[in-house]
Formats: structure tokens, C-alpha cells, sequence
């Protein structure tokens, strides 16, 4: 099938010569048009190799807009006319008459070389453009996830695809993550098995780009390409993203189309933008892994190894901005010690292996009980404190109780008992007369936890000072 022409004139004479032009011409193949709307019509469905349009047809405008292909002008009848109407419109093509076939033949195949080359140019210019804008957007931003997103979205802009999506793969295993797609930015950790992919493990294996132009003829992609048929998908191309000679990140772009397959300046341009990538996106790949570094460090240095709950240093660090609020808006502080009766016993019966599963469990158990703005923390050996913010006496009291008894009817997996553990309990609140530093709140709340073992354990003392004031006794099961 030759290069679409699409032809409307109403000259009778000039009708007769187009006619004439073009019968037996493989090369081309003319659609004649009758009237001005299917012509419109028609551009805006089609995109045909040239137009010629008689200017005495009654055509009102021919705007570059409405155009997308070269347009050659037919001039019969008035001259003058019809070069003022060709000036008017910005054809830069037209034959006069008298017609003479080598005269169209040649302005024909002129204005059809120009615009493909023009074509040609411009695409060139704007795939340029791209890689330098994208590369200047990756080079302004260290978030990997919108890199991503923005080297995917730039493709499908320019390449008309039903996906295109970055996919990581960690190791050898056996999955992958697609970390980015164009057709939703919301997506960024979808698994794949691998085993449904066999030109991305292809791509994985040798390094270099894996070309499908047709899924049903490709022996790649003879065990899936059943399951690729509902989907639409005809050819697919998957590109690494390669710094320094290795896939960075194991990382894919992975595209597929509909119809049609890649061109080899489709394949260029995925190349160049991923190259262009690179760079970029190692130094933002190398930035995370250093922030989650960091991050990883600071949840070490105020956390208790052994339990995984906060450690007394953190404590302390929270104790002084609460103590500090306490005392500056007049708020009540409560802070509850606890210690486990009897961890000797446990650690003598069963071996300091299991004490320390025990402890692991209780410190769980009581943050998984506990409120997000209370502060929970090991303080030492079996001793835990507790610390709760803008909290009454009569809310303390309530807690360190509840917390109690379902220690009691817990079954710790570690002991392998179908009963829980008792613990001894100290309360401390300030305001009080008695604290005046956060020391001494703590001091207090211990002081009362010694009291609770030396009345028998399994029990819950408040302060002293707090005590006598609302004349509360011990509290015990």
C-alpha cells in the first residue's frame, strides 16, 4: 500500500488531471474527498503523507493546525486569486495551470522528503529537550521516587505506550518491585514474580537491552504470552539502568506497546534517557541508603538492645522536656516503676536465656497496652519505667492496675505456663511538695516500688507524700 493522499478539488479540469496523476501509481494511494467537513474529518482521523486542495473547491481556511502532513495547492481559473488564497493560508507548495504531471510528481515528492524531514528534526528536538530536562530534574531532587516517577512519565510523553514502569530487583531473588509507573504515581511497591517475566530475567542475566517485537513469535516469551494476550500487549522492551559498568539498584525500565514495535529511535531515545538517568539517580539511590543509615543509628542509640523498648538514656531525654512542661503549665506527671517478682527465680529455674525472653515479652506486652504518648522504657535488670504526660494520680493508679492483672492472666510464651508473672508497682506525681527535680520524681516513684516489695510484692504503691494527702492505702489484688 503506498503513501496516503488525500485529495479535494472540484475543477472539473483539475479533477480530471489528479485523476489521471494518479492511476496506476503504487506508490500512492488517493482519497478523494467531496466535501469540506469529511476532509476535516478526515485529517483529524488520519494523518496521511500529503494533501492537495484545489483553491477554487470552496474551502474556506487550510490552518497549519488542521494540517499534519505537507499541503500542495491547485491553482485553475483566476491566477491571482488563487495565489492571493495560497499566500493567505502559508501553503508554500501549489501547481498552476496548465497541469503537467512531472510538475506535481515533483512537488509531491518534495513537500513530503521536506516534511518527514522537518518531522524528523522537530522529534529529534524534543527528545533532546527531554533528556536535557530530565536530566536536570533528577539532578535537582536526591527522592528516588520521584526520579522514578519523573523518568517514566517523560517516556510515556513521548512514546506512545500501555506501560511503563521501573522495576527493582534485590539479588537473585525471586521476585520483583515495580517502584514506579507512569499510569498510576501512587504505585511504588508492587511484587512480581519473576517466573511471569522472562525478558526482565533476561535483561537481568546478560545486561544489556531485551528487544520483544511480537510476544506470539519471540521464544522468550513462549511460556507467558497467553497470559500477555488479554492485556493487549504486542511488543515490549526492557532497558538497565547501568552505572559504572553494574545495574544500579537492579533497576528496569520496562515499556509495552499495544501495536506496532519499538523503533530503533524509540530504543535510542529509552537508552539515552537512561543513561542520562544514571548518574542521578545513583547519587539519590546513595543519599537514601545514607539517610536510612542515619535513621537506623539514631533508633539504636535510644533503644534498649535486649527488649527493643526505649533505654534509660532516651528516658531521661523525654523525662526532662516533660518535667519541664509540668512545672512551667501546672500539668500533672505520673511515673510508674515497675519491677517483676521473683526474676531470680525464673532466671535460676528455667536460665537466663529464658529470663531474657521473659523480659523481651513483658517489655512488648506493656508497650503493645500502652498509650503513644506515654514514654515506656527499661530502666535495669527486670525494673521498667513508665512515664505518662498530662496524667492525674486517679489515671496512674488506673493503669499501673489494669497493666497488673493482665500481667497476671497473660501466659508468657517463654515459660510455657498457662499463668502470667506478678509485678510490684511504684507511683510518683508531680506536682508535689517533695519533688522539686526530675530526680526526685524518680527517686519517689522507686522509693514507693521498694515499698511494694517489702509489703509481700504483687501490689501497687503510691508515694508517700501523694498518699497521705488523699489518704489512699496500697493497693493489692
Amino acid at each position: 500500500m503506498g503513501k496516503e493522499i488525500l485529495i479535494y478539488e472540484k475543477e472539473p479540469d483539475a479533477l480530471k488531471f489528479l485523476k489521471a496523476f494518479f492511476k496506476g501509481r503504487k506508490e500512492y494511494t488517493p482519497h478523494f474527498i467531496n466535501d469540506e467537513v469529511s476532509l476535516m474529518s478526515e485529517l483529524k482521523l488520519k494523518k496521511p503523507s500529503a494533501l492537495i486542495v484545489g483553491m477554487t473547491a470552496g474551502i474556506r481556511e487550510i490552518k497549519t493546525s488542521h494540517r499534519g502532513c505537507p499541503v500542495i495547492a491547485v491553482v485553475s481559473g483566476n491566477v491571482r486569486r488563487g495565489l492571493a488564497k495560497v499566500t493567505r493560508n502559508g501553503i508554500d507548495s501549489y501547481i498552476l495551470h496548465p497541469f503537467y504531471e512531472k510538475d506535481l510528481e515533483l512537488k509531491l515528492k518534495n513537500a513530503i522528503s521536506e516534511w518527514n524531514m522537518i518531522e524528523h528534526f522537530t522529534k529529534e528536538k524534543k527528545e533532546l529537550e527531554t533528556i536535557i530536562d530530565l536530566t536536570y530534574l533528577v539532578s535537582s531532587t536526591l527522592d528516588p521516587r520521584e526520579i522514578l516517577y519523573l523518568i517514566v512519565k517523560k517516556i510515556a510523553d513521548l512514546i506512545h505506550v500501555t506501560r511503563c514502569s521501573i522495576i527493582r530487583i534485590d539479588g537473585k531473588e525471586r521476585y520483583a518491585h515495580v517502584v514506579a509507573t507512569f499510569e498510576d504515581p501512587l504505585i511504588r511497591d508492587m511484587k512480581l514474580d519473576l517466573r511471569k517475566y522472562p525478558e526482565i530475567k533476561k535483561a537481568l542475566t546478560s545486561k544489556r537491552p531485551v528487544i520483544i517485537e511480537d510476544i506470539k513469535t519471540d521464544p522468550i516469551m513462549y511460556k507467558v504470552r497467553d497470559a500477555l494476550f488479554p492485556l493487549g500487549i504486542r511488543s515490549i522492551l526492557v532497558i538497565p539502568i547501568i552505572f559504572r559498568e553494574e545495574v544500579i539498584g537492579t533497576l528496569f525500565l520496562r515499556t509495552a506497546k499495544s501495536s506496532n514495535a519499538f523503533t530503533d529511535g524509540e530504543i535510542k531515545l529509552c537508552n539515552a534517557i537512561a543513561n542520562a538517568s544514571a548518574n542521578a539517580l545513583h547519587n539519590a539511590f546513595l543519599f537514601e541508603k545514607i539517610v536510612g543509615e542515619k535513621r537506623k543509628l539514631e533508633k539504636l542509640a535510644i533503644t534498649d538492645f535486649l527488649t527493643g523498648i526505649y533505654n534509660i538514656r532516651y528516658f531521661y531525654h523525654r523525662l526532662g522536656e516533660e518535667f519541664s512542661r509540668s512545672q512551667r503549665y501546672n500539668v500533672a506527671l505520673s511515673c510508674i516503676m515497675f519491677d517483676i517478682d521473683y526474676f531470680k527465680k525464673i532466671n535460676d529455674t528455667y536460665g537466663h536465656r529464658v529470663g531474657d525472653m521473659v523480659l523481651r515479652e513483658f517489655a512488648q506486652f506493656v508497650r503493645r497496652h500502652t498509650r503513644k504518648s506515654d514514654v515506656f522504657a527499661r530502666y535495669g535488670g527486670e525494673e521498667f519505667i513508665l512515664l505518662l504526660p498530662q496524667t492525674p494520680l486517679i489515671g496512674a493508679i488506673a493503669e499501673a492496675e489494669r497493666l497488673r492483672r493482665a500481667l497476671k492472666e497473660y501466659n508468657f510464651k517463654a515459660l510455657n505456663e498457662e499463668k502470667g508473672i506478678t509485678v510490684s508497682i511504684g507511683i510518683a506525681l508531680c506536682p508535689d511538695e517533695e519533688i522539686k527535680t526530675q530526680d526526685d520524681l524518680i527517686s519517689c516513684a522507686d522509693s514507693a516500688l521498694f515499698t511494694a516489695k517489702n509489703k509481700g510484692r504483687d501490689q501497687t504503691i503510691i508515694h508517700s507524700t501523694v498518699r497521705n494527702s488523699l489518704h489512699l492505702q496500697s493497693i493489692s489484688c
